[in-house]
C-alpha cells in the first residue's frame, strides 16, 4: 500500500504598518506596565508573511528566513505567535515562514507585533479553524501590547496597556507620508525612560477632551503625541522632520508611536508625493490609511466571536 504523503498548504499575508494618531501616556501601572489612551490606525506601508505548513504526527518544527538577517531567530515574534497558538489549535506538524520585511524596525510602527497577528492569523486560515475571539486577544495580548490591535486593522481606540481595543469609526482616506531616518533608531524602553520625568506634568484633566474629539470625529482633531518632547529634546533632526512636513502643506504631523518615524497626513496624494522627495537622505514612504473592511479583505479575514 502506498502512503499518501502529508498535504502542504500555503497563506500568503501582508502584515500592515500603524502610526499613532493620539498617543497620550497617564502614567504607570502597579504591573510596570504603562497607561495609555491611544488611536491606532493602519497605514498601506506592509511586510509580506508567507507561511506554509504540513501536517504530522510528530513535534512541530519552525523554520524561517527573512530579508533581515538580525530578525531570523526562532524568539521572533512570528516564531513565538506560531507556537503559541499551534498547541491551541491541535496543529502538529512541519511551519515553514519566510518575512519580507518594508516596515521599518525600531521606527515605532508597529511592524514586528503586525508580523504577528498576521502569523495567528495565518495559522487559523492555513488549518480552517473556528477559534473564540477573546482567547486569541489573550494570545495577542501576551506577545505584545499592539498585537491585539492588528486583529482588526483600521481606526481604533486602545487603552490600558494599548491592548484593550474599541474599533472606531473609519475616517476618510488619506495620503500619509512616513520619514524613517536611516541613522536614528528608539528602542520603546527607552522612549518610556526618556518619558519618566514628564508624567506629572502630562497628566492635565483637560487633555481628555482633545482625546475623545479625535475618537468620536470621524475627520480628526489633530494628531498629537506625548513621546514627543523627550524624544525630540535627544533627537532634533526629528523635530525638523515634523516641522519641514507641516510647512509643506501637511495637514498634521507627528511622531509614530515611540519614535523614530515621523508621518505627515495630506489631504492632496499628488503634494504627498512631491513632499517626499524633500528627504533625499531618508527612508520615504508615501502610502495611504487603510481602512478596516479594506484591511480585514487583504488579510482574507473576518474578526468573529
Amino acid at each position: 500500500m502506498i502512503r499518501k504523503s502529508p498535504v502542504k498548504r500555503s497563506v500568503r499575508l501582508r502584515a500592515f504598518a500603524k502610526v499613532n494618531l493620539c498617543l497620550h501616556v497617564v502614567g504607570k501601572r502597579t504591573d510596570g506596565y504603562h497607561e495609555l489612551r491611544t488611536i491606532f490606525q493602519t497605514i498601506s506601508l506592509h511586510d509580506t508573511l508567507d507561511i506554509s505548513i504540513e501536517r504530522s504526527s510528530t513535534l512541530s518544527v519552525q523554520f524561517m528566513t527573512c530579508n533581515v538577517p538580525e530578525l531570523q531567530s526562532q524568539e521572533n515574534l512570528v516564531m513565538r505567535a506560531i507556537r503559541a497558538i499551534s498547541p491551541e489549535i491541535g496543529f502538529y506538524g512541519h511551519v515553514s515562514v519566510h518575512l519580507k520585511k518594508r516596515i521599518p524596525v525600531a521606527r515605532g510602527l508597529g511592524g514586528g507585533s503586525s508580523d504577528a497577528a498576521a502569523a495567528l492569523i495565518g495559522m487559523l486560515r492555513l488549518t480552517n479553524m473556528e477559534f473564540p475571539l477573546p482567547r486569541l486577544m489573550e494570545i495577542a495580548a501576551g506577545l505584545g501590547a499592539d498585537v491585539p490591535f492588528f486583529l482588526f486593522g483600521g481606526r481604533a481606540l486602545a487603552v490600558n496597556r494599548g491592548d484593550e481595543i474599541y474599533p472606531l469609526d473609519d475616517g476618510p482616506r488619506r495620503a500619509i507620508v512616513v520619514v524613517s531616518p536611516k541613522d536614528i533608531g528608539v528602542s520603546t524602553k527607552d522612549a518610556y525612560e526618556w518619558l519618566a520625568p514628564e508624567l506629572t506634568r502630562l497628566s492635565k484633566p483637560h487633555r481628555i477632551w482633545g482625546f475623545c474629539a479625535l475618537c468620536w470625529s470621524r475627520q480628526g482633531a489633530g494628531v498629537s503625541n506625548d513621546f514627543e518632547r523627550p524624544v525630540f529634546g535627544r533627537h532634533p533632526r526629528l523635530r525638523e522632520i515634523r516641522d519641514a512636513l507641516l510647512e509643506r502643506g501637511a495637514a498634521e504631523a507627528a511622531l509614530a508611536g515611540s519614535g523614530s518615524a515621523v508621518f505627515g497626513v495630506f489631504r492632496n496624494p499628488a503634494q504627498a508625493r512631491r513632499t517626499a522627495r524633500a528627504f533625499p537622505e531618508d527612508s520615504v514612504f508615501v502610502v495611504e490609511t487603510v481602512s478596516r473592511a479594506r484591511y480585514g479583505r487583504a488579510l482574507g479575514w473576518r474578526v468573529t466571536g
